[in-house]
């Protein structure tokens, strides 16, 4: 008769028999996976603590708190805490640092963050357990999830005396979903550097995926000015104002550009009257306009995502050249500011995948691919994807990111450890 062992852990809170011969991990790493599931019930009760804490990217008192968690959560597990402040100038909270260092196998670099897209100004979506398969609330997946996951394998492998000798730096940045500019990823940078890998744990497409490549992010600003007057006379001697201006940039960017493979350039924010007024810091609009005045001014803010710097100064130039073209009597500049540089799917990243493949299959879970690059926004990994081997997409799985659908998916979510755990292992033996 077949062995069975108790390895997974679903949404129910039982453990899963499987089948011994679908599956060959070590001793070691099948103590790891056990240990994952005995642990859960802390796990989830962590995870629900730091969701119910708004930590919205200018929320710094709410950054710093979950921050302090976390850091306290691995300084049980033997890991040196350091806080990186950032000027005040860049409105951030700063980064959590934590730190051992060892001489066994590969030197590693995990990454997450504490910050979410829910401001306080949002209303407050609550961790939920909505069935034995399903939890949701804000950042529940994105990245809270994922944090609380990081912290989930390493205190297996702490359980069981695997972290001893090991070199890992586990970086959690406060402002990821809204970088506070270049200044806040160098240390973020020099740090990377010094390690061999960098495994990155925003959310999962389930269990038989990684992201090898994901799109990089950059901003842009279009600002338009016309005359301004009486509306009779537009399209006469008032040419056309600056709202049918930005609307002929808006259209001639889409038509021109709007099929590229990769490319995404997406108008977050218009506003356009006779003055326009745009507060940086808390990324609020005021216009003042009438109907029957010609708009003066417009102003439209949006993003640019690209795959490789090529592909991003090509859109820039083909931007340019639109926005030069004005219509009669208006004027439009546009700027562009670099935010998140891409992470090119390289043949090393796709080694480090086959480990992954290798584990899941070890695991009885199937096989691993590369997620398309156009399905997955900018990330923090991309900054140091030129100088080492990376994946993504290790974190915890679910649906609605950004959004007061955010759900977390239970079932998922233990295995998702238990992988971690388990890669976290072989990759530092």
């Amino acid at each position: 008769m077949k062995k069975l062992v108790p390895l997974l852990l679903l949404g129910s809170l039982s453990p899963l028999a499987l089948d011994a011969s679908a599956q060959s991990l070590t001793k070691p790493e099948a103590t790891l996976v056990s240990t994952v599931t005995r642990q859960l019930p802390e796990t989830m009760g962590f995870l629900e603590k730091v969701v119910n804490i708004n930590s919205g990217t200018l929320n710094k008192v709410g950054v710093r708190q979950v921050g302090d968690l976390m850091g306290d959560e691995l300084r049980k597990l033997g890991f040196t805490i350091e806080w990186v402040s950032l000027p005040d100038s860049l409105n951030r909270a700063g980064h959590l640092v934590a730190t051992r260092t060892g001489r066994k196998g590969k030197k590693l670099f995990l990454i997450g963050h504490l910050d979410t897209v829910f401001e306080k100004s949002l209303p407050m979506e609550p961790y939920t357990r909505i069935n034995d398969t399903t939890a949701a609330g804000q950042g529940v997946n994105d990245i809270k999830g994922g944090d609380v996951l990081i912290i989930a394998a390493l205190k297996a492998m702490h359980t069981q005396k695997l972290l001893d000798d090991t070199s890992i730096t586990i970086y959690m940045t406060g402002d990821e979903e809204s970088a506070g500019g270049p200044e806040s990823r160098r240390d973020f940078i020099e740090r990377a550097r010094k390690n061999d890998i960098a495994l990155a744990f925003e959310g999962a497409q389930g269990l038989n995926s990684v992201t090898t490549g994901r799109r990089g992010s950059s901003s842009w600003t279009l600002t338009v000015k016309a005359r301004t007057g009486h509306s009779s006379r537009i399209f006469s001697d008032l040419g056309y104002g600056a709202i049918y201006e930005a609307a002929r940039v808006l259209t001639e960017f889409r038509r021109q550009l709007g099929q590229e493979q990769y490319l995404t350039f997406n108008p977050g924010m218009i506003v356009g009257g006779s003055e326009v007024q745009y507060d940086d810091k808390t990324a609020r609009a005021e216009t003042v306009g009438k109907t029957n005045i010609v708009a003066g001014s417009a102003l439209v803010k949006g993003d640019l995502r690209f795959l490789g710097e090529a592909q991003k100064e090509k859109a820039r130039a083909r931007m340019q050249e639109i926005v030069a073209k004005s219509l009669p009597l208006t004027g439009s500049k546009i700027t562009f500011a670099d935010g998140i540089p891409s992470m090119d799917p390289t043949p090393a990243n796709d080694s480090l995948r086959l480990v992954v493949d290798r584990i899941n299959r070890d695991m009885g879970l199937g096989p691993v691919r590369a997620v398309d690059p156009g399905s997955r926004g900018a990330g923090d990994v991309s900054f140091v994807a030129e100088f080492m081997p990376c994946l993504d997409g290790l974190g915890a799985s679910g649906k609605g990111a950004h959004s007061i659908e955010e759900t977390l998916n239970l079932k998922e979510y233990p295995i998702l450890i238990q992988r971690t755990a388990v890669l976290l292992y072989r990759l530092t033996r």
